[in-house]
């Protein structure tokens, strides 16, 4: 088939592989001047499969209102607020239920869990080289944190995840860096898991990719799908259309533009995440790895030879604008933790991207309901760690193949059930 793609994130660029790994004709088209650079540019890389689970979740209503009043609370409304975001945290609020939490629980980390096989697979099989290294700790501050977190512990045993409730000693036994001025009551060791450059493995199977035959094409902002043919591609300021035998939208927020004209109400909205990358200064005052602050949800990962820091939603707001107050919490983490670890006064990247997010958690993959056109979107915070996985089903899915895993609930079907 001749495959259009439309978004050149992780999603896109994972998609475009395995599609042309599969035999297909593949031209994939975004808006950047290059691969992975909104979503996918500086996240944390963290790959937890077990920690992949909704936001909205029983408690979680009250859990905001308490981080909108705390200086450094992980999450934050900011002006302006548009109806699209104040419909999003409706339907938000509606999947907080118990039962619902469960059901798109047991979805996300399903798809997460064949994800971090399929990442590993595709390095081994690509032999592809990126910054990377295994272990993840979560750390927590006081025993109430301790108290708190046994709740998220079940979930990982329901879910054959393997980890140690170790102390304090255990703890910077692993990461020997840890401040000991910082108060640890204990933490999560997960040795399976592990952190890696998001941005670079894209970049890297962009390449395979390319020499399987797909052909990118950046700096094209393309005009809305049409009704009368949906599987035709033209750019927003007019240009011939070309025609294809399915078109795949994963353009991240972008998407819901696209998919406007067809009928298809998507609600995502951005969620917005902030990140700090810096040069080591110290080696043996840097992590390790990649450790989670439970309290402040600001994850800290070693990638080569800098060291990012990476958190905070937020909601409303201005793509462009980066909040100093959502930066200090990130400074903050990183000195109580990590002191003197990298160079702070030159070098520092600061970045903003935008998590596209379903009200609800999980992803959309597959079919439209529209014929020729196919989506793999609404990733949120998630994206890296579930893209290797979702790219596969959707190839698996557009050949009319098993994909070997559960999909119920990963499909348009759930929106239209709301």
């Amino acid at each position: 088939m001749k495959v259009a793609i439309v978004g050149a994130g992780i999603i896109g660029v994972t998609t475009a592989w395995e599609l042309a790994s599969d035999g297909h004709e593949v031209m994939v088209f975004d808006r950047r001047g290059a691969a992975a650079e909104e979503s996918s540019f500086a996240n944390a890389g963290v790959v937890a499969p077990g920690y992949v689970t909704p936001w909205a979740a029983p408690g979680m209503r009250g859990k905001v209102l308490r981080s909108l009043l705390s200086t450094h609370g992980a999450v934050k409304l900011r002006w302006p607020l548009s109806l699209r975001d104040v419909r999003w945290m409706a339907h938000w609020q509606r999947a907080c239920k118990l039962e619902t939490y469960l059901a798109n629980r047991t979805r996300l980390q399903r798809l997460a869990f064949y994800s971090r096989t399929r990442l590993h697979a595709i390095t081994e099989a690509c032999e592809l080289d990126y910054e990377r290294s295994d272990g993840y700790l979560v750390l927590m501050r006081s025993k109430r944190e301790k108290k708190l977190v046994q709740a998220g512990l079940d979930v990982l045993r329901a879910a054959g995840t393997k980890f140690q409730e170790i102390d304090a000693d255990e703890a910077r036994k692993i990461e020997p860096a840890l401040s000991a001025d910082t108060a640890l009551a204990g933490a999560i060791y997960l040795p399976d898991d592990e952190v890696a450059n998001c941005r670079q493995f894209a970049q890297l199977l962009k390449w395979e990719a390319e020499a399987l035959g797909a052909q990118f094409h950046f700096n094209c902002e393309l005009a809305p799908l049409k009704r009368a043919a949906p599987t035709e591609i033209s750019l927003a300021a007019g240009s011939e259309s070309h025609r294809f035998d399915a078109v795949v939208v994963c353009a991240g927020v972008a998407s819901a533009d696209l998919l406007r004209p067809l009928g298809l109400r998507v609600p995502l909205a951005p969620v917005y995440g902030h990140s700090i990358s810096a040069n080591i200064r110290e080696p043996l005052s840097a992590p390790r790895s990649a450790v989670m602050d439970e309290r402040y949800k600001v994850a800290i990962s070693r990638l080569g030879l800098r060291v990012r820091v990476a958190g905070s939603a937020e909601i409303g707001g201005s793509p462009g604008t980066i909040n100093p107050a959502s930066l200090q919490t990130l400074y903050k983490v990183l000195q109580d933790w990590f002191p003197g670890a990298v160079t702070l006064r030159s070098g520092v990247q600061q970045w903003k991207g935008a998590r596209p997010m379903l009200p609800d958690g999980p992803p959309i993959i597959g079919r439209s309901g529209v014929p020729g056109v196919w989506l793999n979107l609404g990733h949120g915070s998630s994206g890296w760690a579930l893209s290797c996985g979702s790219a596969r089903v959707l190839a698996d899915l557009m050949q009319d193949r098993d994909p070997g895993i559960d999909l119920e609930g990963l499909g348009m079907e759930r929106l239209l059930q709301h």
